[in-house]
């Protein structure tokens, strides 16, 4: 740095503090930072205050929106399931004997509810979407909504988020209530009517463990069997023995059968042993026999992977428990495309008709829902087709019909 330069400058600096320059400077900017500060600050409020207003406004809004959806929902599942009721108390009238008596049906019947909702769930989303979302378009709220600037895929959305907690509930219900109340519900219906069940009667159950079939007249928890028949056949599918049990338990890791009959078939003659008590050596467990006198459509996800295991490893056919095992992991993915179709209709093709016409396009869209499922499921076990594909598929084609009528609505 040049001398005479440095000399100069430091002459400046005397000069500009000698005449108190620098402080007016510097309290002139001080004074300006803090206007600055203040403004900002000022302004960040407003902003915050703003956005909390807002935030407030679409809760308010996401709270009203999501009571009329969920509450129309629980009053369509609510007259569903109590119409289904009553149509299950008028067939069971005809089983009403002595022990089982129209108080006992009433009472089996009752037990079956919680079956029954989740059954339902998927249709009454439907049905309940549109009426709820049908009310608001009815009294103009959706048209105010709109007009206020919310986006027709940000009210979807509002509508999804509670029904979204609605499906995790329902998904554990059916995983955790609906299988041991339809198993108490369903042995205590087969212990009131064993009394009118004969030895090789149509009812009961079958079961087939390599070479022998088996037929139970009544199951009850705990491992307690009532009418224990078995049919043993040898490598050439001849009959080589019959066995008759009136009772069976299971004691310890084994069977005990109790007051029955041996038949042994032996050339052209036959021989009949009696026995109060025999051991009784299988793979099947107390577990796995209430497991499979449960309709397959009871059970849980657990129970009907368990199943499908003991089926394929006796080398029997499991693809019925398979295809009622992915219905009901992909229940959650089935009421949200009934959903995206409901709300499509409300902002598309149903936007000004009535309530009650919404309410039949409702009930036809879910029982053509629902035949497309019975039709598709016995058809990929009948065919050989992945019991997932025949599940996934009428989900996805409504999916693709709500997206597509949503795009055009908005």
């Amino acid at each position: 740095m040049n001398r005479n330069f440095f000399l100069r400058l430091v002459g400046k600096l005397s000069t500009f503090v000698s005449n108190k320059k620098l402080p007016t400077y510097a309290a002139k900017y001080f004074r300006n930072q803090e206007v600055f500060e203040v403004s900002f600050f000022h302004r960040w409020e407003k902003l915050r205050a703003f956005v909390l207003r807002d935030f407030k406004s679409m809760k308010r809004l996401s709270t009203y929106i999501a009571i009329s959806v969920i509450g129309s929902i629980g009053l369509v599942l609510l007259i569903i399931v109590i119409l289904d009721a009553i149509g299950a108390m008028i067939d069971g009238v005809g089983d009403i004997t002595i022990e089982y008596t129209f108080a006992q049906m009433v009472v089996y019947v009752a037990l079956t509810i919680p079956a029954r909702i989740y059954e339902f769930l998927p249709t009454a989303s439907l049905i309940g979407c549109l009426v709820g979302l049908g009310g608001l378009a009815n009294n103009s709220e959706l048209i105010v909504i709109r007009a206020a600037g919310v986006p027709l895929l940000r009210i979807v959305w509002i509508v999804l988020r509670p029904i979204m907690v609605l499906v995790l509930l329902g998904a554990m219900f059916g995983e955790y209530v609906v299988p041991y109340s339809e198993k108490y519900a369903e042995s205590r219906r087969m212990l009131l009517t064993k009394g009118k069940l004969s030895q090789g009667s149509a009812s009961g159950l079958w079961n087939k463990e390599g070479n022998e079939f088996m037929h139970f007249d009544a199951i009850y928890p705990g491992g307690i069997l009532f009418g224990v028949t078995r049919y043993q056949f040898d490598d050439n599918h001849v009959l080589k023995k019959a066995s008759f049990a009136g009772r069976a338990s299971f004691q310890g890791e084994t069977w005990v059968e109790e007051l029955g009959a041996v038949t042994y078939f032996e050339g052209n003659s036959t021989r009949v042993e009696t026995f109060v008590t025999q051991d009784w050596s299988t793979e099947l467990s107390p577990e796995l026999l209430n497991i499979a006198s449960l309709p397959s459509d009871s059970l849980s996800m657990r129970d009907l992977n368990k199943h499908s295991n003991y089926l394929r490893h006796q080398g029997q056919d499991a693809s019925r428990y398979e295809l009622d095992f992915w219905r009901k992991a992909l229940q959650p993915l089935t009421v949200i495309s009934l959903i995206l179709i409901a709300s499509s209709f409300i902002f598309g093709p149903l936007r000004q008709v009535s309530m009650g016409y919404r309410i039949f396009a409702g009930v036809v869209v879910g029982i053509v829902f629902r035949i497309s499922q019975d039709l598709l499921g016995p058809a990929s076990i009948v065919f050989g087709l992945s019991p997932f594909i025949a599940v996934i598929f009428p989900a996805m084609v409504c999916t693709f019909i709500g997206i597509i009528l949503l795009r055009r609505a908005s």
